[in-house]
Formats: C-alpha cells, structure tokens, sequence
C-alpha cells in the first residue's frame, strides 16, 4: 500500500511539471516527500541500490503522470481551466502545515526575514513582467543543434522537480519550446500505441537529449539544495515556504476569470477542497 501510495505522489509531482506555473517540487514538499527524494538523489554514489529503491515508485508515477495523463491534462486545462488549477492550489496548501512544522517553535531572525522576501520576489516579479507573453512556439527537428537545446531545456527544466515554486513549464513556455516538448511527448505516445515505430523513434531523438539534460539538471541542483539546507537550514526552509505560499499567485497571475459561472465556482471549490485533503493525507507519515 505505502509503495502504491508512493507511485500516487509521483503522479502528482510529474503532473504538475506539465502546467505552467505549478511547481513538482512544490508539491513534492507539500506531500511530504521532498527532502526524502533529494537526499536519495544526492546518495546515489554512496548507496545506489537503496537509492533506486526509494526514487523508483517516484519515478514510475512521474512518468506516468507525464507520459500518460498528459492529453488528459491538456483536455482539462483547456476546457476546466480554472476548476484544474484550484486542484493543483489545493495540493500545495494542503501540505503547508507539514512545511511549516520544520520551523515551528523556532526564533524568526533577519535572515529568515531577508530570505522569505527575496524568494517571494523570485516568484512574484518574473510572474508579473511575464503575464501576456505568448509562446512563440520553436519547432525542432533531430541534429546536433537541436539535441544541444534539448539538452540545455532539460537542464534548465529540471528546476521545476528540485527547486520549489519554480515552474519549469513556464520557463519552456517564455523560450517557446513548451508546445514543441507537450506535443512531442503526446506524438511519441500515439505512436508508440498505434505501433508506428518510425514516428516513436524520430521522437525518441528530440525527447531522450532533453531527458538526459533532466537528469543532469536533478543531480546539479539537488546537491545545491542539499547544502543549503545543511548550512542554512532555518533560512533556506523560509525561503522555500516563501516559494510554496506565492506559488498559487504565480498559477492564477493572469487567468481571465471573465464569464466565470456559478456552477464553475462551486467546481472550483470542490477541486480545491478535493486537491488540499488530498495533500493532508499524502503529506502524513508512511
């Protein structure tokens, strides 16, 4: 059951590294999970197998969250838009009161002060200089050129699975590549379903470089993650609830909520409602 409910918060975090503006590590965090998934990252050298053992349920449920919900997310975020992104706010309030244990009964210092703001900024200020910007949508084809790009884009994406409150989506969709990326992966899917092997496999070039920069991109930044909260452990843990609380004003930053109904409010409620217990119960102990 507890291996189950492991691959289950999976789903979630590979899920939320598909919609712009949520976080898979927000969501990581607000499970429960996080710290649990970067120290497993950053012991992979010193005890490999106990490692896997831990990342594997989390991966099979981001890949499947990624791989095979995707068309499902992209048919709810483009016809329930705003019910799907309550649920997705849900689940990151729902776990605050589990993040906020790891501070609770400490003294606040300056430098929690200085980090929570500094990170709300990181948040806030991009969300607002960016609202409108439409994705300007890059195509690829395979070569050299674009496996680097592929690449570095994994690299950079990897942000949003390790640092909480950044959305790697949203990074892909102010460089243009977002609509190439979603849609290679639905393409490599159908065709992987239908048998045609020839598509699967000229996706397999676009999308393998760009798994492999994900990777890298994991391993980088989670050791940076490691150390800060070795180092600086009460101020960095500020500086990420900085990231949780302001997450959701970086989903909705920009939502037209003109010809919002009744009926679509009350759904919104309920996802939020469904989407915040959920959290609760997948931030408990194992």
């Amino acid at each position: 059951m507890n291996y189950l409910k492991e691959i289950l918060r999976g789903v979630f975090i590979g899920v939320a590294n598909i919609i712009p503006g949520v976080s898979g590590g927000t969501i990581a965090l607000s499970m429960g999970v996080y710290e649990k998934i970067i120290g497993a990252v950053n012991n992979l050298k010193k005890d490999f197998v106990g490692s896997i053992k831990t990342l594997l349920p989390y991966g099979i449920g981001v890949v499947v969250g990624i791989i095979c919900l995707s068309f499902i997310i992209e048919f709810c975020l483009e016809n329930f838009t705003i019910p799907t992104l309550f649920a997705f706010i849900g689940l990151i309030i729902g776990g605050l009161p589990a993040i906020y244990k790891k501070v609770k009964g400490e003294k606040i210092k300056v430098t929690h002060i200085i980090s929570f703001i500094l990170l709300s900024s990181v948040i806030i200020v991009p969300t607002i200089v960016t609202v409108g910007m439409t994705d300007s949508v890059k195509t690829v084809e395979f070569g050299f050129v674009s496996i680097i790009i592929m690449l570095v884009l994994g690299i950079i994406s990897a942000a949003s699975m390790v640092i909480p409150g950044v959305s790697g989506s949203m990074i892909l969709m102010m460089l243009g590549y977002y609509e190439t990326i979603l849609e290679s992966v639905n393409t490599f899917v159908t065709a992987a379903l239908t048998f045609d092997f020839a598509t699967a496999l000229s996706m397999v070039g676009i999308l393998f470089p760009f798994g492999i920069g994900v990777l890298a991109g994991i391993l980088i930044a989670a050791k940076i993650i490691e150390k800060l909260l070795k180092r600086y452990p009460n101020a960095t843990m500020w500086g990420i609830i900085a990231l949780v609380v302001t997450s959701p004003f970086a989903i909705l930053y920009g939502v037209d909520f003109a010809g919002t109904t009744l009926v679509t409010v009350i759904i919104s409620i309920i996802t939020f409602v469904l989407g915040t217990v959920g959290a609760i119960k997948l931030s408990g102990k194992e």
